[in-house]
């Protein structure tokens, strides 16, 4: 007797899955951050960071490395537990809305429009203040990504409703 091997359809590895990706690569980088955050109350650390940035003078990293301590250094420690707060909640977002749409969830697609159309306004903000090739590609990335997920989960064919 030969039976039928009925096998749910494999997901494809799709645009959703991409973003799902972008939104992964930004939890890493907001927890690297947080991590680095927490070692530089190691002065010894913070020591070694500024002499290997003192040895480039002239290069971009120095300028990177001393500007984000000074930064840091001047922060309250209220404001250092701020920062460290906005931190996590920003990747805890951004993990679950990865997840989320891993799996193809349409909550998730829904949560990253809304969550990444408000986050634009503030990134153009930042791009005025100080405008950069790198900020410009993160609002038109964000803008395709929210022109996509608001098309993608508008069209989606829902079941009729049972009569």
């Amino acid at each position: 007797m030969a039976t039928a091997v009925h096998s749910a359809p494999l997901a494809r590895f799709g645009l959703l899955r991409t973003i799902a990706l972008y939104k992964m690569v930004k939890v890493i980088i907001l927890l690297l951050a947080a991590y680095g955050e927490i070692r530089l109350h190691d002065a010894t650390l913070s020591a070694k960071i500024l002499s290997w940035a003192s040895q480039r003078p002239e290069g971009l990293e120095h300028e990177l490395v001393t500007r984000g301590l000074s930064w840091l250094s001047g922060l309250s420690e209220s404001g250092v537990h701020k920062l460290r707060l906005l931190t996590f909640t920003y990747a805890g977002v951004f993990a679950v809305e990865g997840v989320g749409l891993w799996m193809q969830k349409p909550w998730a697609e829904w949560l990253t429009v809304v969550i990444t159309a408000s986050l634009i306004p503030i990134e153009v903000w930042g791009l005025i203040q100080k405008p950069s090739i790198g900020a410009c590609l993160l609002i038109l990335a964000n803008m395709l990504i929210v022109g996509y997920l608001y098309w993608h989960v508008s069209t989606r064919q829902r079941p009729a409703p049972p009569l």
